[in-house]
């Protein structure tokens, strides 16, 4: 107490001298003096205590952070830090309406889905839980809602007066054989966003004698008519199938070429894998290449040659037609570059038949009944060995050593589903080539069928009512870097 009168005496310029000391002594326990004491302490307290109530609303609203930005049709949620401010507390937050989301006030937390993307400014209303008139004040940071991705694509019509026009997107389902199948091609977002046409095509097509053809074609992105090039390849390989004659003689064959075999436990590939085994030549009189299996005596070596060279026949008069249709449209080959893959099957009593093609880097695969095996079932055209993805309008394929490794003959006890793809759907989906047989990939492949995906966009295979549109609609999956067109047929 003493120390508060000798702040008071000094405040009033009172000078210290003898009679001040003895008067101060006198005071020191003045009753009336210890009470104003403590008076004034307590409204020093006070006044402190609003001195601190504003520092920290003034630090608060000076404060720098940032609020996590959001990302349309994505679910949001941020819950704000107060643990530096015990007294600051959040009333509501204003303008957050504008890009669909919620504020929780008692539990601090910024909430929901976005509906559009926008930068905005938001007003975080808040006060002091020790300010008797609860002042509000207001803080504004700026706050960044992300666009989706997909909605930065352009999605233009292509161009209905233009030669060969095609639609952007086809599905399509129907039986195949005793079994199911379903095929969807979709324009890439590449081509939706320049408004140009889709260059995918494909054809399924149940023939006489038990037999059924798929095929799948990719136009080349640099071919000015690629869309055209892949059109004609399905629809021509399909057609040279569509000889009753030949479709018996193939029967006879295949039944020949396996009846020697007693077990069919598995998926089994005979393709030459050492092409020394083949040659091709060609007579001098220009008569068609076929396919020399090398020499051999018996049923068997010969059934294979006719079943080879029957598929060698079709594709090497693909062609000569893209050829001709190349000419009479006034335009190069190269203009009609397009892969191709296709698969000719036929159940027989020792299990389904599956006769394949396929030049490009588009893949074939089987997967069996019980989902514990995986087979890639064609020659794909990547890596070091090709160099680039080659295409059926390109000649040298035709005298490469190699061409007889394009065709296998598959035997199948049974199988679970059967995938021909493009690499639309490769690529993002696979990568590589070594994970087609990779069967931990083609597991998570099937659960993104399932609806196991960011989307949840599932393919019901049980209940198959709408499967078309249903695959359909999970082939607008987002990869990043991967917009090309997406074609994959599913037997099952």
């Amino acid at each position: 107490m003493k120390s508060l009168l000798l702040d008071v005496l000094k405040e009033y310029q009172i000078e210290n001298n003898k009679i001040v000391d003895i008067t101060i002594e006198k005071l020191t326990d003045n009753a009336k003096i210890y009470e104003l004491s403590k008076s004034i302490k307590n409204i020093k307290t006070q006044i402190l205590q609003i001195f601190t109530m504003y520092k920290e609303k003034e630090e608060f609203k000076e404060s720098y952070f940032t609020v996590p930005n959001a990302n349309v049709k994505k679910e949001y949620s941020y819950t704000f830090d107060l643990s530096a401010y015990p007294s600051i507390k959040i009333k509501e937050i204003k303008n957050l309406d504008a890009v669909g989301l919620n504020f929780d006030a008692e539990n601090l937390c910024i909430h929901g889905i976005p509906t559009n993307a926008s930068t905005i400014e938001i007003q975080i209303i808040f006060f002091s839980s020790i300010d008797e008139s609860l002042h509000e004040d207001i803080k504004t940071i700026p706050f960044i809602v992300n666009a989706d991705p997909k909605d930065l694509w352009l999605s233009k019509p292509s161009p209905k007066d233009s030669r060969f026009p095609k639609e952007d997107n086809i599905t399509f389902k129907s039986k195949f054989l005793d079994k199911k199948i379903v095929v969807s091609s979709k324009r890439g977002r590449s081509h939706a966003h320049e408004g140009t046409f889709r260059d995918d095509d494909f054809l399924v097509k149940n023939l006489p004698d038990g037999w059924a053809i798929v095929a799948l074609a990719d136009g080349a992105g640099s071919a000015r008519l690629a869309r055209a090039g892949s059109q004609f390849a399905t629809d021509f390989i399909v057609k040279s199938f569509e000889n009753e004659s030949l479709l018996n003689e193939l029967s006879k064959a295949v039944t020949m070429y396996f009846s020697d075999e007693n077990t069919f436990a598995k998926t089994e590939s005979e393709v030459h894998k050492n092409s020394s085994e083949a040659e091709i030549s060609e007579e001098q009189n220009n008569s068609e290449n076929l396919i020399d299996l090398g020499s051999g005596e018996g049923e068997k070596i010969k059934s294979k040659s006719f079943i080879i060279n029957s598929l060698y026949q079709n594709v090497k008069n693909l062609h000569n037609q893209l050829a001709i249709f190349a000419i009479e449209e006034g335009v190069a080959m190269k203009d009609l570059h397009t892969t191709l893959i296709f698969s000719l099957v036929k159940k027989f009593d020792l299990g389904y038949v599956v006769l394949s093609f396929g030049v490009g880097d588009c893949p074939i695969n089987v997967i069996d009944k019980e989902n514990t095996q995986v087979k890639l079932l064609n020659f794909l055209d990547v890596g070091e060995s090709s160099g680039a993805t080659r295409f059926i309008t390109m000649p040298e394929i035709f005298s490469r050593p190699d061409m007889v490794n394009r065709f296998t003959i598959n035997r199948i006890d049974d199988f679970s589903k059967f995938f021909l793809m493009t690499d639309g759907i490769y690529d993002p989906k696979f990568v590589v080539e070594s994970k087609l047989e990779n069967l931990e990939t083609w597991k998570n492949f099937l659960r993104d069928l399932n609806g196991e995906n960011e989307d949840k966009t599932k393919v019901d295979f049980v209940e198959d009512s709408d499967i078309e549109n249903q695959l359909s609609v999970w082939m607008d999956f987002w990869s990043k870097g991967n917009h090309d067109d997406r074609t994959l047929a599913v037997i099952y």
